[in-house]
């Protein structure tokens, strides 16, 4: 009696072997109902491909691969872009999918969608990356399901390959036009840092050492020069020492002597101070010194002229006095003392010039530390622009040797191994797990049906079933049969109950 007490293992086996048939019967019939569904359902032909990914041929040390994308995600971008309505579409059209669907063009890729599949295959070798991929198409024939899948994977490795060229173009592209700006900037820098350096001559960092240099030889010039100046103004103060002393020698000498002939006095006079002046000369002066040559040469003359007016007769008295008429060694004098203002006049020039250059020095060696400052603030955005330039241009060169890689197919690449399969039977319906299906509904069934009727069922079988129902002690219990056997049975229940009322009389007795 389901429902009205709890049953034991014994009382399972009861029910089964009282209503086996009900179990069996479905069990049977349910497993030949889904096979024969199996068969009213259309088939479906799933045919198959395997790519393999090739990776980069040469090695990444010497030609560094521009696409830099995790696989996974490239394959889920292919397949996104492969499933669209627009590579679908012309698919669908070209082999007549759907058309017993009857269903619009959104329908059919929606359907188109769900019956192509991409696996990607997991290594047990490698712990990273994908060693290939599956490809397979799902269509209700055979042939169909083999074209379609054949054009699915040609549009993988096709995709593949415009996607990587089209990847490494972009960089290629980005990289030609940072290229391109960044030389633009350290072209500007570069004129900028040559207009300073040619407005800055000669104050630059690397100019002070010369300038330094210039300058200490521009002092020593000047001091050269002032020493010559103040020779020649010696030479001009004794030069015109010597002409007075002769001026006044030939303006004390009589009036009707010779023009070159000196009185012996004055000769004498002229000649002591040319031989201190040229004592003085001697001193400071060698020999070739042009002041201390006339000098010389002067005392030479008039010691000649000495020593001939004192062997010389006395001259005649004369009553006309002659034209006086000037020595040669007074017009040298004379000719000297121009000399001697014209070269004081170019030395004082000199000097002049001299002082501005160093004027013209010292401001540069001045002005250099602000100078310095300043190239070095255009120095360092020269260089960090060069810096930049060679890191762009070095991967610009290493990018155009990617796109190079991808044109002639070294980087990776998808290869076809297993050619799309022709599908020899129906991948659905799976005849066999109909009819396992329908024998496990059989048997639900069946269970389900034993359960309704056990638990409707309200015959007393059992002296279990007599305490459950009503909860009162069982006195007897009386079989009831129509086999010959009944009897016998009879008085087992008989001797049974004997049994019971014997027990319970000691137990009272006891009590």
């Amino acid at each position: 009696m389901l429902g009205h007490r709890i049953l034991t293992v014994e009382d399972y086996l009861t029910i089964l072997k009282r209503r086996w048939w009900i179990i069996a019967l479905p069990a049977l019939l349910l497993p030949i109902v889904g096979l024969g569904i199996s068969y009213m359902i259309p088939p479906q032909y799933k045919s198959q491909t395997l790519v393999l990914i090739n990776q980069q041929k040469v090695p990444d040390s010497f030609v560094q691969s521009v696409v830099t994308e995790d696989l996974n995600s490239r394959l889920a971008s292919m397949k996104e872009q492969i499933e669209s309505r627009a590579s679908l579409e012309p698919i669908i059209k070209k082999y007549n999918l759907y058309e017993n669907l009857g269903a619009d063009m959104d329908a059919k890729v929606q359907r188109a969608r769900k019956d192509a599949d991409i696996q990607p295959i997991r290594s047990d070798i490698h712990s990273t990356g994908l060693p290939g991929f599956h490809i397979s198409f799902t269509a209700s024939d055979p042939q169909t399901a083999q074209q379609v899948c054949q054009e699915i994977t040609s549009l993988f490795t096709s995709a593949n390959t415009r996607i990587r060229q089209e990847a490494a173009q972009g960089t290629t592209e980005f990289l030609r036009q940072q290229v391109a700006t960044a030389k633009a900037s350290l072209d500007d820098l570069d004129q900028k840092l040559a207009a300073f350096k040619a407005a800055h001559a000669g104050q630059l960092p690397e100019d002070v050492t010369n300038n330094t240099q210039i300058l200490q030889a521009l002092n020593t010039r000047l001091d050269a020069t002032n020493t010559h100046m103040n020779g020649l103004q010696q030479n001009k103060t004794m030069t015109e020492a010597m002409l007075g002393q002769q001026q006044q020698a030939l303006a004390a000498s009589p009036a009707g002597g010779s023009g070159s002939m000196r009185s012996p006095d004055a000769a004498e006079k002229e000649l002591e101070s040319l031989q201190q002046q040229e004592a003085d000369l001697s001193v400071h002066y060698e020999d070739a010194y042009p002041p201390l040559k006339r000098v010389r040469a002067r005392i030479a003359e008039l010691q000649k002229q000495i020593a001939k007016q004192a062997s010389a007769p006395p001259p005649a008295p004369t009553t006309s006095v002659p034209p006086r008429v000037e020595p040669a060694s007074l017009q040298q004098l004379r000719t000297s003392v121009k000399i001697l203002d014209s070269s004081m006049a170019a030395t004082r020039k000199e000097q002049q010039d001299i002082d501005a250059q160093i004027r013209m020095y010292q401001a540069k060696i001045a002005a250099a530390p602000m100078v310095e400052q300043q190239e070095k603030e255009l120095t360092r955005d020269y260089n960090t622009s060069l810096e930049t330039y060679n890191q762009l241009k070095k991967k610009l060169d290493d990018a155009n040797m990617g796109v190079e890689l991808e044109h002639q197919q070294q980087g990776e690449t998808f290869s076809l191994v297993d050619a799309a399969n022709l599908p020899e039977s129906p991948n659905w319906p799976k005849r066999p797990l109909f009819a396992a299906g329908g024998f496990a509904a059989g048997l639900a069934l069946g269970l389900g049906i034993i359960a309704l009727l056990e638990y409707r069922d309200t015959a007393l079988r059992s002296e279990r079933d007599v305490w459950a129902f009503t909860q009162l002690p069982t006195l007897a219990v009386i079989a009831w049969t129509d086999q010959p056997g009944a009897a016998e049975h009879t008085s087992f229940f008989g001797r049974l109950f004997r049994k019971k009322r014997t027990d319970e009389q000691l137990v009272d007795a006891a009590g």
